[in-house]
């Protein structure tokens, strides 16, 4: 059981989904380890559709990745991406 604002819950607690490593790829793939140990890959190609992500077609930025908090950014924090988003879309290594 756990309480969140004073409302009781059944069952455990699910723990957020954190990305504690991350590594760029060749052809626009990131390598991913989630904090439940799994290691994953995701391919970002499809993102450079919308224009947040579209800076990351150059690979100079696209390899400057790094973790802030377990989410994956760029730019000095101008372009991130929510780990359960690449979590359902990425394929399990």
């Amino acid at each position: 059981m756990y309480v969140i604002d004073g409302i009781a819950y059944a069952g455990e607690r699910e723990q957020l989904l954190k990305i504690v490593g991350v590594k760029p790829m060749d052809d626009y793939l990131l390598w991913l380890r989630f904090s439940n140990n799994e290691i994953r890959v995701y391919d970002f190609k499809p993102l450079f559709e919308y224009p947040i992500f579209a800076r990351l077609r150059e690979p100079e930025i696209f390899e400057t990745v790094y973790l802030d908090y377990g989410v994956p950014t760029w730019c000095d924090g101008d372009i991130d991406i929510a780990p359960e988003s690449l979590y359902e879309k990425s394929i399990q290594l």
